[in-house]
């Protein structure tokens, strides 16, 4: 046996049009940041329905995250959201974009090197606070602290988990997966296979309640 906390403290809505509940959620007087990958989220309509949910406030979008999140796009995003006084992000997409979302929303009010962050695991005592709408189920980001970055100009590919960038909130519209073609659906599932049987085999520490956990998860995506 291992001694463990849990604390997880992202609210999920989870259903059918919950992107509709935005409004509750994210402050009236917030200046926000969305960020988003591809085209996807345009051409499903997804982006619209949140702009629609944010209504009258000021907003600001950020795209073209990609896959495994460099650390160059995301810097970009940082000096938009330093130079437009942004206080709240809001990802819209699967985990690569909540994964670069939690970077950007450490480093806007890091005074450092921003890759310290990362590269040094420098530590750091405030982030923009944020939430996500998820388009592809795979990783688990939209409900925890960690994120996974890499710097394009020497390939390093390093993660990094603060506590201060659990999003406050995840909206999980199972509609939206719907949309997605064969081959991202395959992603997603091989995707969160291997994050199960990662700490499935890994911990011989004679947990049979979370090993029939894992192996539920395993059967179901099988």
């Amino acid at each position: 046996m291992q001694n463990f906390s849990f604390h997880n403290p992202t609210k999920i809505l989870f259903g059918a049009g919950e992107i509709a509940n935005l409004s509750a959620e994210v402050p009236a007087q917030a200046r926000v940041l969305i960020t988003y990958g591809g085209g996807s989220v345009t051409r499903n309509g997804t982006l619209d329905e949140v702009r629609t949910a944010l209504g009258g406030r000021t907003v600001f979008e950020f795209s073209g995250i990609e896959p495994n999140p460099t650390y160059e796009t995301l810097m970009r995003a940082v000096e938009l959201a330093r130079r437009e006084k942004i206080d709240f992000l809001l990802a819209v997409g699967g985990g690569s974009v909540i994964d670069g979302t939690k970077f950007i929303a450490a480093a806007v009010p890091f005074t450092g090197e921003p890759w310290d962050i990362i590269a040094k695991q420098a530590p750091f005592d405030a982030a923009v606070p944020f939430g996500s709408v998820l388009t592809l189920p795979a990783t688990g980001s939209e409900m925890n602290c960690g994120a996974v970055i890499t710097r394009a100009a020497t390939q390093d590919k390093l993660f990094f988990i603060n506590p201060l960038v659990y999003p406050l909130f995840s909206v999980l519209d199972p509609v939206k997966t719907m949309t997605l073609p064969p081959r991202q659906v395959a992603n997603g599932v091989i995707d969160a296979f291997t994050h199960v049987v990662e700490q499935y085999l890994t911990y011989p520490v004679n947990s049979p309640v979370q090993d029939r956990f894992a192996e539920g998860l395993l059967l179901t995506l099988i």
